[in-house]
């Protein structure tokens, strides 16, 4: 591992040092239409409608198990309806007996980090057992995606076996399910067992369920609905659903669920995620309605898992309710509206970008550049708090570039794109010597009421430095201090030096000091970040002159390893009112000689 580490350290130094030295060739990895257009399963032509489903959207594709507490184990389905493409339900521009439309769902599926499918099913040998087959066949070609059958109390109502009593017709139809679905290697299991949920069923029939299980061969584990469902009679756990008429979102519902389900440690506690509630559009809509919160009803959800479980305390499962029922706006098959939007512009060599709406709603920034307006080059990914970036870190040769920011949504949320923002590189032009800085080390990792050091250098690419130079910081997080000593020199040399220091303020009541981290670790984090741009742009250097890169570059990542032991924290007095806030920044390091400019980026994680 830590052979691994030196290899990957050394190869992202080379490539940093490489983009300092070398103008940077954008290598296009996607379009701007790509970005923007639909890339879910929903139709292409599927509008917005009056009930919060969003039309057709660009989303986030971020695993949807990123939501969950950290060192999650637990299984994520999407609650899937089948009935779309007949007369008796609304038109959402595709049918679910369409094997090419029941591949985009899974794929989409897949690619949002969804483990597999609980499909509503009405019994045999109708258009909705069509559509669960073709689903069978599709997951079988996916190793790992799997899928269940819910029996919905319409299934005894609609299609029971002639003169069959609701026993008989269940009894039947299950058995039906072990013959046609159970066997299905991609058929959802609990300890080998087949798994099969149901709808109100006992809400509207009587069953003998004991005598049900008694008259199958696969003997199924069953799941049943809400509290109660844990105290049934042959009951091997329960499921949560959305409660559209809950006062507060359906937070103390499932606050309670899961409580319940704590007392039944043998038993399968199955949670619920959704978006909200809107069935003003169902033709037997009660006009019940739970709204969206721009996003936020669906991230309370998770939240609210993640207060009652964690990697000790695992939830075996959830259902996300649901993946397409448009009727009853609980839909998020088309995308979840966070309703955001970002818009960017450069000033001198700083591009920024302010965001109207709920940042919380966002996972990260991604910024582009582009020579033609189309094909996109992403140069950084960017978490949430730090709205700009110096382009002076990126030696963008001389020519008009478009650049985006785009603002990715937390898993399943809309993404939005900035418009184009014109920009020509002006860093490094001029009569004076090109420079490069680097720093060592090249992350700090300080505790909130502490400081750290780091030793600045600034190099000439040919011939000595001549006139002032200025070095700068920006980008600086609220409530630090960014000190550079000294800050300006009379340059006329192979060599500049300076001291970087990072100073934070103590929280109101006095947080104790912790160990600073792991040198190699704090290392190996800064050089990547230091890398961001060599590692998707790639600098014309020729073989031999890339060999000798790599070689300076692991040199430099030696010396850098043995001089991150530098790091010195020092306690700094309380001061009421002013924190600085935990988190991973990204501070720019400016150094200004005349007609010239170079700046570099380092990773500043506060504790």
């Amino acid at each position: 591992m830590l052979r691994h580490g030196f290899v990957v350290l050394a190869a992202a130094l080379a490539l940093s040092l490489a983009s300092f030295a070398h103008d940077l060739t954008l290598i296009p990895t996607t379009t701007l239409a790509a970005q923007t257009s639909n890339n879910t399963s929903a139709a292409n032509g599927f509008p917005t409608q009056s009930n919060g489903n969003a039309g057709a959207s660009n989303v986030s594709k971020v695993d949807v198990h990123s939501l969950l507490y950290p060192g999650e184990r637990t299984k994520v389905y999407a609650h899937l309806e089948l009935w779309f493409g007949r007369g008796d339900h609304m038109n959402v521009g595709y049918s679910s007996t369409d094997p090419g439309q029941v591949k985009r769902q899974i794929t989409d599926m897949i690619s949002r980090g969804i483990d597999g499918i609980v499909m509503v099913w009405y019994g045999p040998n109708n258009t909705i057992d069509r559509a669960a087959r073709l689903v069978m066949n599709e997951a079988e070609l996916h190793p790992g995606f799997t899928f269940a059958i819910m029996v919905d109390h319409g299934a005894i109502l609609w299609n029971s076996c002639s003169g069959c009593n609701p026993q008989r017709a269940l009894t039947a139809q299950l058995q039906y399910l072990e013959q046609t679905y159970f066997l299905s290697p991609a058929y959802l299991k609990v300890n080998g067992q087949p798994v099969v949920t149901n709808f109100d069923i006992d809400l509207f029939y009587t069953i003998d369920w004991a005598k049900l299980k008694s008259e199958l061969a696969t003997n199924p584990v069953f799941i049943f609905q809400n509290h109660a469902g844990f105290n049934h009679s042959v009951s091997d756990g329960s499921y949560s659903w959305v409660m559209p008429t809950a006062p507060d979102f359906g937070m103390s519902y499932l606050t309670d669920f899961f409580k319940t389900g704590k007392g039944f440690p043998d038993e399968e506690s199955w949670g619920a995620a959704y978006k909200g509630f809107n069935d003003t559009l169902a033709s037997w809509g009660e006009r019940r309605i739970m709204k969206q919160q721009c996003g936020q009803t669906w991230l309370q959800t998770f939240s609210k898992i993640n207060g009652l479980y964690d990697s000790t305390n695992q939830l075996p499962a959830m259902q996300l309710v649901t993946w397409n029922d448009y009727e009853e706006g609980t839909e998020m098959e088309s995308g979840i509206s966070n309703c955001v939007k970002v818009s960017a512009a450069v000033s001198g060599s700083s591009l920024r970008w302010n965001v109207s709406g709920d940042e919380s709603t966002i996972d990260h920034y991604t910024v582009y550049a582009s020579t033609d307006g189309q094909n996109l080059t992403p140069l950084l990914d960017q978490a949430p708090g730090s709205n700009s970036l110096n382009l002076c870190s990126y030696s963008l040769p001389p020519a008009g570039y478009a650049l985006y920011v785009q603002a990715i949504g937390k898993p399943s949320l809309t993404n939005q794109i900035s418009g184009a923002v014109n920009y020509t590189p002006h860093c490094g032009l001029g009569g004076s010597s090109r420079v490069k800085l680097s720093a060592s080390p090249s992350s700090l990792t300080i505790d909130r009421g502490s400081s750290g050091t780091s030793r600045i250098m600034v190099l000439p690419e040919s011939g000595p430095m001549k006139g002032p130079l200025t070095l700068a910081c920006t980008d600086v997080p609220a409530n630090v201090s960014c000190d550079i000593s000294p800050a300006s020199m009379t340059s006329d040399s192979m060599r500049a030096l300076a001291t970087l220091t990072i100073s934070t303020v103590a929280p109101i009541a006095a947080a104790q000091k912790r160990p600073s981290g792991q040198p190699g670790s704090d290392l190996y984090t800064g050089a990547l970040s230091f890398s961001l741009a060599g590692l998707m742009v790639v600098g014309g250097v020729r073989r031999k002159r890339a060999i000798r890169v790599l070689a300076a570059a692991m040199v430099t990542g030696g010396a850098l390893l043995l001089s991150s032991c530098a790091l010195n924290q020092k306690p700094m007095p309380s001061q009421p009112g002013a924190q600085a806030t935990p988190g991973v920044y990204h501070l720019t390091i400016t150094a200004n000689l005349p007609e010239t400019q170079a700046s570099m980026v380092t990773t500043i994680t506060i504790r």
